[in-house]
């Protein structure tokens, strides 16, 4: 049970879920408070059936769906949220790939810190000679005349 209903999965049946949990809380407080004492059996039956009857209904339902849902993630592709329509959009397989690879590769990299670090320090000088550029071509002329008659 606990590969078909991930983390996901599961939050996504809460909705479900918390509705069992209203229906056993009257259930439980109709047996142990019992405000309509005056219930024949036949009462009693109905009640508790007006109860039973939803509660294993929705039970079967949550489990249908937990399980249309686990399947559905594992045999077609998962994006995140508000990306389905969008063109290139990375899945969420492809993302925690990445992820994986990013991770294991960081691990490879330690000894190619120092290049790193030199190309790093080339790119600096490189956009300090950029903003350079940028400032001389902003040169404003403060030259400005004024007529006082």
């Amino acid at each position: 049970m606990a590969e078909i209903f991930d983390r996901d999965t599961l939050l996504d049946l809460t909705v479900n879920v918390i509705p069992l949990g209203i229906i056993l809380f009257f259930v439980a407080a109709f047996v142990l408070i019992d405000p309509f004492g005056g219930l024949d059996f036949y009462g009693r039956v109905l009640q508790m059936g007006l109860l039973a009857f939803p509660f294993v209904a929705l039970a079967i339902l949550t489990y249908v769906s937990g399980k249309a849902i686990a399947g559905d993630e594992k045999r077609s592709e998962v994006f995140f949220q508000g990306q389905a329509t969008m063109e290139g959009a990375q899945g969420r397989h492809e993302a925690e790939e990445a992820i994986e690879a990013e991770a294991t590769g960081e691990a490879d990299s330690d000894a190619e810190g120092d290049a790193d670090e030199d190309d790093a320090a080339t790119d600096a000088d490189a956009e300090d000679e950029v903003d350079a550029d940028v400032d001389t071509d902003d040169e404003v002329d403060t030259d400005t005349d004024t007529d006082e008659e």
